[in-house]
């Protein structure tokens, strides 16, 4: 428990100052506790002794006892305004530092962790710490600073009950470590669960439109309904479990209070101790195992948050892309793969690639479906890095180059078209943020898009829905386009930008794209004859290494996979080119 209280506290070290200040008032306020009934037994002693007691008497107690609950008030206050917001900023400092580790991360990270792993952890593991963290913290630590005191305040009055109350303490705190244990059993399980929730949830939504098309809802809600009820069966069961453990953690706490007690009574039988201190001891016996008990019920929490903090540690440990690069000036893009080989979980995709492009020039890669032409567009970018070999702009390794330098420089339209929660001028504006609008409303024209905007009620004010959802296809295609164009970058690459496209959209799309694509060095990856036939220069790949190269003419006149695609064109279900 102590091990996982100090990694929260070093979680929080940034704070320091302010959880010092926390601690401190706890100490304060574990005294203002312990002296109004070390007052209190003093009064009553008096009375018993029927000394006489004045109204100057009366009036000193009824002013310190005001001042120690003003003390009790300020010191808590205090605790609380330092502690408090600790945990809130921690969070928030944790979501943006997330943030700013997963724009550098490598794009194989987020292929290997589901979307919802990365969900719970920003959402609702961070909100888990926000409540609880520091909460935890301090009844662990507040309660033992309240332990100590009234045990060396029971030292005054009787060792032997300062005895008795200390093996009290010893026996719980290793009981706690048992609970403890079997928190850390059952943490990976509830944790699972929750993933799982999450994951079954976020599907649903997402999935939301094909499950109805398909009247799946009964299906899709049963799987749900599942992860609801396996997220109920293993929490109730983790409860169940620690229940037997408390009952038996509490009764034993009771049982060492009231030998306590029964010990302060043979003193008092003994002559030992007075009265008032016979009830003073009773009370500090019932204050300290109190305490203990709220100990007890932080640990298994503890035991959620210290995963939870590991959970985190491990997304900003995630392996980032090398870059010590520098801002360079490129004044020519012409792009050399030189011996490039890379490898994705274990398995060599990209086999000693090379070839060049001359800059300004045109460049279709085709190839079967995993043939690795999208991979060869994504080493380009630095989504991943590459096992060996250079991938080079102008004659300068794209390692050397900072990745703001490397993406100034490249323009990318993807099949997949990812539309912001945002304005359609904002979307636009995303590639270039310093535009002027009339440079907006230019990009949209080329991307053959402006007269679509113009004609919804907002027209450029228009509000996306999430992903674009109140667009069409080939609509959100043309505004990435126009995204593209705005960006104005000399290189582009064009992932099947024109694949799932309607004829009447494409015959658009393409018209954007040729506006895109004047004066540029373009890279593209499609499946239809017509957009790769004009290209200078044609890559055939088949299973990550290149089997043909050259143009149109040169291809058509060889044996090959480029001239058996030609023939069989019309049956090509196989191929995505």
């Amino acid at each position: 428990m102590f091990q996982i209280t100090f990694k929260i506290l070093n979680w929080i070290r940034p704070y320091k100052a302010r959880m010092i200040l926390g601690f401190s008032m706890s100490f304060l306020n574990a005294i203002f506790i312990a002296l109004p009934i070390f007052l209190a037994a003093k009064i009553f002693n008096n009375v018993l002794s029927h000394k006489p007691i004045y109204m100057k008497d009366i009036l000193n107690v009824v002013i310190i006892m005001v001042l120690l609950v003003i003390g009790r008030f300020i010191t808590a206050y205090f605790k609380s305004k330092s502690h408090e917001s600790i945990a809130y900023e921690m969070s928030a400092k944790e979501r943006l530092d997330i943030g700013d580790k997963l724009k550098n991360v490598r794009l194989g990270y987020f292929n290997s962790h589901h979307s919802n792993e990365l969900t719970t952890i920003v959402t609702t593991d961070l909100t888990f710490l926000e409540n609880f963290a520091m909460k935890m913290v301090d009844i662990v630590v507040n309660g033992y600073i309240l332990i100590t005191v009234l045990i060396l305040s029971l030292l005054v009055v009787s060792w032997q009950v300062s005895l008795l109350a200390c093996i009290g303490v010893l026996l719980s705190f290793f009981a706690i470590q048992l609970l403890e244990r079997k928190s850390r059993q059952n943490a990976p399980a509830y944790h699972n669960v929750q993933n799982q929730l999450v994951e079954k949830v976020l599907e649903v939504i997402r999935g939301i439109q094909v499950i109805k098309s398909f009247a799946k809802e009964n299906t899709s809600l049963k799987s749900f309904n599942q992860a609801v009820n396996e997220s109920k069966r293993i929490n109730t069961k983790i409860e169940m479990q620690y229940i037997p453990f408390n009952l038996l953690h509490l009764l034993s706490l009771k049982v060492v209070s009231i030998m306590i007690v029964l010990v302060a009574c043979l003193l008092y039988m003994n002559h030992s101790i007075d009265l008032p201190t016979l009830i003073m001891i009773s009370i500090f016996s019932f204050v300290i195992f109190d305490s203990v008990e709220n100990i007890n019920s932080a640990a298994h929490v503890l035991e959620m948050i210290d995963m939870t903090i590991d959970d985190i540690e491990k997304i900003k440990n995630a392996p980032e892309l090398d870059e010590n690069g520098k801002n360079l000036t490129i004044k020519n893009e012409n792009i050399a793969f030189q011996n490039v080989n890379f490898s994705y979980d274990d398995k060599q995709v990209i086999k000693n690639v090379n070839f060049e492009i001359p800059t300004q020039t045109s460049t279709a890669i085709i190839g079967p479906s995993g043939s690795g032409k999208s991979t060869l567009c994504h080493l380009l970018l630095r989504f991943y890095d590459i096992d060996d070999g250079n991938i080079r702009i102008d004659g300068v390794d794209i390692k050397d180059m900072t990745l703001s330098t490397l993406m100034s420089k490249i323009s990318a339209v993807f099949q997949k078209v990812y539309l912001f929660n945002d304005t359609i001028e904002n979307n636009i504006l995303f590639g270039n943020p310093g535009a002027t609008k009339e440079e907006i409303i230019r990009a949209a024209k080329q991307a053959c898009c402006h007269d679509f905007i113009m004609s919804l009620p907002e027209g450029y004010q228009t509000m996306l829905n999430e992903k674009g959802s109140n667009l069409s296809g080939g609509e959100k295609q043309r505004i990435s386009i126009a995204r593209a164009i705005l960006k104005d970058a000399p290189i582009i690459i064009l992932d099947e930008a024109t694949a799932s496209i309607d004829p009447e959209n494409e015959q658009l799309i393409q018209t954007a794209i040729n506006e895109l694509s004047k004066g540029k060095t373009v890279i593209t990856i499609a499946h239809k004859l017509e957009t790769i036939k004009n290209a200078d220069q044609i890559i055939v790949l088949n299973e990550g290494e290149i089997i043909q190269k050259g143009s149109h003419d040169e291809l058509i006149r060889k044996p090959g996979m480029y001239q058996d695609f030609i023939r069989i064109k019309s049956k090509s279900a196989g191929w995505k080119l």
